[in-house]
């Protein structure tokens, strides 16, 4: 259930994404992912402030990811349970939402995910480093290791 969830947060940011396309928007989305921003309060802040601005956009990607993860989660149930797609879905989200530790949630590892939260909130540029380690190891290991450590 936690692995649906995860998708589905990772599906409705690369819409989102998608449908606020450009320049700025990727220059804000590596300030947020703590080159920039100083702590937590002010990436809730800029988040809040960008919801309000944008809020269609918000409430579309919603309303196209729900349908996306339904089908994903019935359509390629058995291709979603290969260990080879595990590795690969945990490499993507450690590269783009590795910051907040999603991989590690992702993996069943709630108490790294917890500490990537933290980590976060104390030094984002840090954890943001972390987890572009943990995308490396994850696509250099071999099989029995990466099954040992889910």
């Amino acid at each position: 259930m936690l692995q649906k969830i995860i998708l589905g947060i990772a599906i409705f940011l690369l819409v989102l994404l998608g449908l606020t396309f450009g320049e700025a928007v990727l220059r804000e989305l590596f300030s947020y992912l703590g080159f920039i921003v100083d702590d937590f309060a002010s990436m809730m802040l800029e988040l809040r402030l960008y919801l309000t601005e944008h809020w269609g956009k918000a409430l579309l990607a919603l309303i196209i990811t729900i349908p996306l993860v339904l089908w994903i989660a019935s359509a390629k149930k058995d291709e979603l349970e290969r260990p080879t797609n595990h590795r690969k879905i945990a490499i993507v989200l450690a590269v783009f939402l590795g910051w907040v530790g999603a991989h590690r949630f992702y993996l069943g590892q709630i108490g790294w995910g917890l500490v990537f939260l933290v980590l976060f909130v104390i030094w984002a540029p840090l954890a943001y480093c972390i987890a572009l380690i943990d995308a490396l190891r994850y696509a250099f290991m071999g099989n029995d290791e990466f099954k040992q450590i889910r």
